[in-house]
């Protein structure tokens, strides 16, 4: 078994806090059975599924308890929707402005014009990953729509990506989630790889003529959605790689349902001073007008954000750069863990590798969508954009020293050394080559526990640090290494994987948004952030069902 015990020495970098010791092997409450699991998530897919004509979709926990469902501005109202007022107790109201772009309209916008946050209007049917989380989001759904398509349902998956064109043309690319908070960022682009899931499933589509009319309208919207990534803001300095961005301001409004976790943020950084260089600022619980203008310059609008008010402890406040990392971390998806500095608050700061290996994949699927079309001069401008962004990672991102990719601080001009388990989203996209794949395999020890892949090799007591796995960067991996001939690999961290998912379904019947690798189940103690182990899940249903078909090969 290729797989490396944390160390009782490794760095407990949330050590002032109570991190609970886990099992190492316990007992299931009934037989491990994975057609248990497997007709579970088969039966799953119906519960998860939402429509904005189905009450069960307005709600949100995290900000409101009055449901408001938002049409594009100057959108006629469909007929379904006209019912939802009385029937689901919903205000359906315009956006005030239409949107070309992330950022044309803040959050706060809607509350200085006396709107609430809400839904935004999807034309389709979706699936949610559960819990909280009753939206459909960005990079969920391209795990969720691989489950759909080997489950057969191409329908609704196709339904989806034709949402996330939706998203684009009206709402200015592909959201964090059709909430209105997230108007101001996208998250890690798979749209491609969406559409290319959904054209290339043999019963997507009537004819040959309505798969390619499908492609020549994706192709248009995808287009307008990687501009997005080429925008000044997204831009890592001068490498010519991308970072993550947010082009909001302050606390995120979906944090409103956690009112501690700025706080407990601020506590661990007083604690630990040798760390929080510009992540803090002074500022008192309950500031005067003067204080407050400062802040609002420093820290964040306590008159904008009761989640601003709120974020304070012992006279202290986080950095308006603090809040811009943030965001970005939570661009990325990856929310919260230590990979950029405490609390992922230095996110801006770096040309990530996850990013710019997806845009990298991204760009040679438009250059492959393209030869289909016909449009032979844009695949050429495709493959020159996917040529120019590899150099630019081979130069900033590959470390030949260590033998893998490393995030890059493009403001310290240096590699992170936080080993991640993203250095292996090269192999996924194909921008390795034959011998840095060889490399990168040889660092899985660093990853490897009894359960699977965890994602660092630090345990910050982060959701997204050691020792949790999760079923996204589970399955990139083992896509990667396979894709590079590294089946034995392959098909024992997917065998790993499955074997947890189904011992945590064995224990409860649930299906968990992510899992203890190291323990092999699905106990979860995290120390802040987001601390409950949400079930459904909409990537772990798909993930599943794909690792099935890939160990079944």
């Amino acid at each position: 078994m290729r797989y490396l015990m944390r160390s009782l020495s490794a760095p407990l970098l949330f050590a002032s806090f109570v991190v609970l010791t886990l099992p190492a092997s316990p007992q299931a409450a009934g037989p491990i059975d994975p057609a248990a699991t497997l007709a579970y998530i088969h039966n799953g897919w119906d519960q998860l599924s939402r429509s904005v004509t189905d009450c069960q979709s307005l709600p949100d926990v995290k900000v409101t308890a009055t449901p408001v469902l938002y049409l594009p501005q100057g959108f006629a109202t469909p007929e379904a929707i006209k019912t939802l007022a009385a029937g689901c107790s919903v205000k359906i109201a315009s956006l005030p402005k239409p949107i070309g772009k992330l950022g044309d309209l803040m959050p706060q916008d809607l509350t200085k014009a006396g709107l609430a946050p809400g839904l935004l209007y999807l034309p389709n049917k979706y699936v949610v990953p559960g819990g909280r989380f009753n939206e459909m989001y960005g990079w969920d759904s391209y795990f969720i729509i691989l489950g759909l398509v080997a489950d057969g349902d191409t329908g609704l998956a196709r339904g989806m990506v034709e949402n996330f064109w939706f998203e684009i043309e009206h709402y200015g690319a592909v959201l964090n989630a059709n909430r209105t908070y997230y108007l101001t960022r996208s998250q890690p682009p798979f749209l491609t790889s969406m559409m290319r899931a959904v054209y290339e499933a043999p019963d997507s589509f009537p004819s040959a003529a309505a798969r390619r009319a499908w492609l020549e309208h994706g192709y248009s919207d995808a287009q307008k959605d990687y501009e997005t990534w080429l925008r000044p803001e997204h831009r890592a300095g001068t490498t010519g790689l991308a970072r993550y961005y947010d082009f909001g301001e302050g606390p995120v409004p979906e944090m409103a349902d956690d009112s501690t976790y700025y706080a407990d943020v601020i506590r661990w950084l007083i604690a630990h001073p040798q760390q929080n260089a510009g992540l803090l600022v002074k500022g008192s619980a309950h500031p005067g007008p003067a204080e407050g203008a400062l802040l609002k310059t420093t820290s964040c609008d306590i008159a904008a954000s009761e989640v601003c008010m709120r974020a304070e402890a012992d006279d202290h406040r986080l950095s308006r750069d603090f809040y811009q990392g943030d965001r970005a971390m939570r661009e990325s998806g990856f929310d919260t863990s230590f990979r950029f500095g405490p609390f992922s608050g230095a996110t801006h700061h770096y040309a990530p590798v996850c990013l710019n290996s997806l845009l990298f994949r991204y760009e040679r699927d438009m250059a492959h969508f393209a030869h289909l079309l016909g449009k032979v001069d844009d695949a050429h401008l495709w493959e020159e954009r996917a040529k120019k962004r590899a150099a630019a990672m081979q130069r900033y991102l590959w470390q030949a020293k260590t033998g893998t990719f490393a995030d890059f601080d493009f403001v310290q001009g240096r590699a992170s050394t936080y080993a991640y388990v993203t250095s292996l989203y090269p192999l996924w996209a194909g921008v390795a080559t034959r011998e840095e794949a060889a490399q990168i395999e040889s660092t899985l020890k660093t990853f490897e526990r009894p359960g699977g892949l965890a994602t660092s090799a630090t345990n910050s007591g982060m959701q997204w640090d050691e020792p949790y796995g999760w079923a996204p960067t589970n399955w990139l991996a083992v896509a990667g290494l396979a894709a590079y001939q590294f089946r034995d690999d392959a098909r024992r961290i997917a065998s790993e994987f499955r074997s947890t998912v189904d011992r945590g379904f064995a224990q409860d019947g649930t299906i968990r948004e992510k899992y203890n690798v190291e323990s092999a189940n699905a106990e979860v103690h995290v120390t802040t952030g987001y601390k409950a182990n949400v079930i459904g899940f909409g990537w772990t249903n798909g993930v599943y069902i794909k690792l099935g078909e890939f160990i079944a090969k």
